[in-house]
């Protein structure tokens, strides 16, 4: 919306060219969406409150937690509100990426919204049947890979078109360029073809995998919003490098036409996840909910797939990984042999129960998650 006012104006005023700069209004994007997020957070923490939105606490984990009961949660909806006005605002809304990204964000958003105002306001503990949430994450996981498919190797919305026809056409039955194989990070010599079927598999895949594993990781002060922004900052730089020709070529990446401009909603992201770690700080003033981590992780997966780097997004998030491994080792170890593998799970709560403060834990799988994400960023060059 700016960005075509600014273009107007520039026609008159030179000065407003600037605006026209990705990396300007990435910086932009992060600074409104914290902007934002200050000015209606305490509105939206009030409201929570008052509507009695609280969060329920289990009485089987660590006893700090049960000071927590009643803490507003749906707080993740101050997050989407601020990437999603603050992407209208500057990002370039004739960018198909740009809108695949903000309807799935959105999409996910909103299975998040329907499963937490079941459990705290209906006072239903299962909220959304896991059976119905996967399901709706199935559907919007998968229209977002079928497009991905074609839009990643196709350069316009014509060529998309044509590409798509030509897989129904062909009994489903096509190849896709190398700029779609899945790259093997430190290796450029490396990539692996997909085909169709094999992109619209991982991008399924990486998407609901990795909602999943933000909304697992969500259960301390803190926790997952930090190592989302930190992981959605160094997806910006991909996105740039991905979208940017001469960049592309020089780094060996694959050139996706477009995909830059993911950058000013990584930026978007940013800034309203630190805007929202201020309210979420220990002791938190909200919680996030499933309306902002299912989200979120979707948004993170969605990316990825389109620059093209769901290895290096396995990768940087390590520690989004290992709480869902943890959860999946706990549940099949109980059901095989009755035993318990970790205290509780997911492992951030093993942590706690073997005497960690809950500060020690957040801030060091932040400091996990930094190391993880330089090194992910390290294979912009070492290749």
């Amino acid at each position: 919306m700016l960005l075509w006012l600014t273009e107007l104006l520039a026609r008159e005023v030179r000065a407003f060219n600037v605006f026209g700069y990705l990396t300007l209004r990435a910086v932009l994007a992060c600074m409104t969406a914290l902007f934002i997020s200050f000015i209606v957070g305490p509105k939206v923490i009030a409201w929570l409150t008052r509507m009695k939105i609280g969060q329920a606490v289990r009485d089987d984990g660590p006893r700090t937690h049960l000071a927590k009961a009643g803490t507003p949660t749906m707080g993740g909806a101050l997050i989407l509100v601020s990437i999603t006005v603050t992407t209208l605002l500057w990002g370039d809304l004739g960018n198909r990426f740009v809108w695949v990204t903000l309807l799935v964000t959105v999409g996910y958003g909103a299975i998040g919204w329907v499963d937490d105002y079941r459990k705290v306001v209906h006072r239903n503990p299962k909220g959304l049947s896991a059976r119905a949430k996967f399901f709706w994450q199935s559907v919007i996981g998968l229209i977002a890979a079928v497009y991905l498919a074609f839009s990643v190797s196709a350069p316009d919305n014509a060529r998309f078109a044509q590409m798509f026809v030509g897989w129904v056409a062909s009994g489903f039955n096509l190849s896709l360029p190398p700029k779609a194989d899945l790259i093997v990070p430190f290796v450029k010599s490396i990539s692996y073809p997909l085909g169709v079927w094999g992109f619209i598999a991982l991008t399924y895949c990486v998407i609901v995998g990795t909602s999943n594993a933000v909304n697992l990781t969500d259960g301390l002060d803190g926790l997952a919003i930090m190592p989302t922004v930190m992981i959605g900052a160094a997806l910006g730089i991909f996105a740039y490098v991905s979208g940017n020709a001469i960049f592309a070529r020089y780094l060996q990446f694959p050139y996706i036409a477009g995909a830059g401009e993911l950058a000013v909603i990584c930026g978007a992201m940013a800034g309203a996840g630190l805007g929202f770690l201020w309210f979420n700080a220990y002791p938190a003033e909200v919680f996030m909910g499933d309306v902002g981590a299912l989200a979120l992780g979707a948004a993170l997966g969605t990316m990825a797939v389109i620059v093209r780097q769901e290895i290096v997004l396995f990768i940087m998030g390590g520690v989004f990984v290992v709480e869902t491994l943890s959860v999946i080792v706990q549940v099949a170890s109980f059901k095989l042999t009755g035993k318990r593998v970790f205290r509780m799970a997911p492992i951030h709560h093993h942590y706690e129960l073997k005497g960690w403060k809950e500060n020690q834990v957040v801030v060091r799988f932040w400091i996990i998650t930094m190391l993880l994400v330089l090194f992910g960023l390290s294979t912009l060059k070492l290749r």
